[in-house]
């Protein structure tokens, strides 16, 4: 597979817009899902030859993963460390009611935000950020997060480590 054919946007109900009960995936389907998760960089022959499929089976399926959005593309995971980013931090924001679209939209766009979840607690968000050190960090809070419209508190808490967990058992 080519980075070109990887990286087109899938025709997901949510790429469009609509809602719709996602298809449920079978055996194969989360076979091929645990085999990318391990190493995104295997190609369809030797996906298809992992999984004992023919090449024109495995293509197909992994398309259908693709355009059904269950796969929404292939990345490198960066070890933020060693990437110069030395600073982990967890920022919970509390926000006006009904702002979590807006607030959400702006907090994507803010350079060291990896993620970013909605939450059901005494806070609203939870941004992941990974930032060069503690200054860039600050910056980020006090100068961009909290200069959002509709954010009226936020809690940082840094991360002395991160430890990856096993995932999802894609393969039962």
């Amino acid at each position: 597979m080519t980075p070109q054919e990887s990286s087109k946007p899938g025709r997901s109900p949510s790429s469009t817009g609509q809602s719709a009960a996602p298809r449920a995936l079978d055996a194969v389907d989360l076979r091929i899902v645990g085999a990318l998760e391990r190493d995104a960089r295997l190609s369809v022959r030797s996906l298809a030859e992992q999984l004992h499929l023919s090449r024109a089976a495995t293509y197909a399926r992994l398309q259908r993963l693709l355009d059904d959005g269950v796969i929404a593309g292939f990345s490198a995971r960066v070890v933020p460390h060693l990437a110069g980013l030395q600073t982990t931090a967890y920022i919970a924001l509390q926000i006006e009611q009904n702002t979590w679209r807006a607030v959400s939209a702006e907090l994507a766009k803010l350079d060291y935000i990896d993620s970013i979840s909605l939450l059901a607690s005494e806070f609203d968000v939870l941004a992941l950020a990974h930032a060069p050190d503690n200054q860039a960090l600050r910056t980020l809070v006090l100068e961009r997060i909290q200069a959002i419209p509709g954010v009226l508190g936020t809690r940082t808490w840094l991360a002395f480590e991160e430890i990856r967990g096993a995932g999802a058992p894609w393969e039962r």
